[in-house]
């Protein structure tokens, strides 16, 4: 079950990652001339296109982490059976109690 959760929390600080630096990196290629074409920008098209590319590429990464969660085995995901007991027990405890209510 560990091994499990570890790729679990890997993808995701992985995604998490992706989704602060790619941002900054596309703002700042922009700033530094690094796309091809952006050297001739004014100022106020180089900042729009800039943003408009950076949320584009969030919209990727979040795209990317949703595939991975989607071709993830999910037959690899067991319910904890101590967790199934317990919520089961509260399921028939407050029932009870609203039964004794009414």
């Amino acid at each position: 079950m560990g091994g499990a959760m570890t790729g679990v929390v890997n993808k995701f600080f992985i995604a998490s990652l992706c989704l602060l630096t790619t941002p900054i990196a596309v703002l700042y290629s922009f700033q530094s001339n690094l796309f091809p074409g952006s050297s001739g920008m004014s100022p106020e098209a180089m900042t729009l296109w800039s943003g408009i590319v950076a949320v584009i590429s969030v919209n990727v990464v979040i795209g990317f982490y949703i595939y991975m969660a989607i071709k993830e085995p999910s037959g690899k995901h067991e319910p904890d059976p101590k967790f199934l007991a317990d919520a089961k027990a509260s399921m028939k405890q407050s029932s009870l109690d609203r039964a004794k209510q009414e």
